[in-house]
């Protein structure tokens, strides 16, 4: 027998057949793993809501391009949107005519591709922005009395393409693998900015009071 004194509590390894972690020469026990959830994750969900939202805004305001540009579909061409920038009171409308429409045309048609989406996209922005302040006052609702000349298409299309600018075009897209399209976040807070802050120029300096 050992003339060293024993202690009932002994936090070291005790004989078999202790109990872990009841204090009496058992191990401490660790707690046991929760049930693991499945992590979050890019998906093809996610990409092909994406392709969709990309049609949608930059299919509509791409058709709308073509109208402007070529006439097609009943459009109104360029002389028509020369003429309905300067009763909108624009200046440099000869410049702006061919911004407004070579913007529509061609961003619309880089965001259904993903295709410098960040860009494209930021300048869909701007011009939505635009028509939503130039038609503010006519009221919201297609179908209320101002019809056509209301915003509800306009804010639609702004915000889907604000969604786009920050959150990029997906995998599903030509521009996969480049650095703005798998780092969509900074460059969609920069380029958001830089398309607010184009809009309210083009609205403020060259419309004058």
């Amino acid at each position: 027998m050992s003339d060293q004194p024993t202690s009932l509590f002994d936090s070291g390894s005790g004989p078999a057949g202790s109990v872990p972690g009841s204090g009496l020469g058992g191990a401490t026990t660790q707690p046991l793993d929760g049930p693991k959830r499945r992590e979050l994750t890019w998906n093809r969900s996610t990409d092909l809501g994406l392709v969709l939202l990309r049609f949608a805004v930059g299919g509509v305001i791409f058709a709308h391009g073509m109208q402007h540009v070529f006439g097609l579909w009943g459009g109104i061409g360029l002389s028509g949107l020369s003429n309905a920038l300067t009763a909108f009171g624009f200046r440099s409308v000869n410049v702006l005519v061919w911004v407004t429409a070579l913007t529509e045309l061609v961003g619309g048609a880089a965001v259904v591709l993903g295709l410098f989406t960040p860009l494209a996209a930021t300048g869909l922005l701007a011009l939505m922005i635009n028509a939503v302040l130039l038609k503010a006052t006519n009221g919201f609702f297609i179908a209320g009395p101002p019809g056509a000349a209301a915003v509800e298409l306009e804010v639609v299309l702004g915000l889907g393409a604000a969604a786009l600018v920050l959150t990029g075009a997906g995998r599903i897209a030509l521009e996969n693998g480049r650095t703005w399209n798998r780092r969509p976040a900074p460059w969609g807070v920069l380029f958001l900015i830089i398309g607010v802050a184009v809009a309210l120029l083009v609205f403020f300096l060259l419309r004058p009071r």
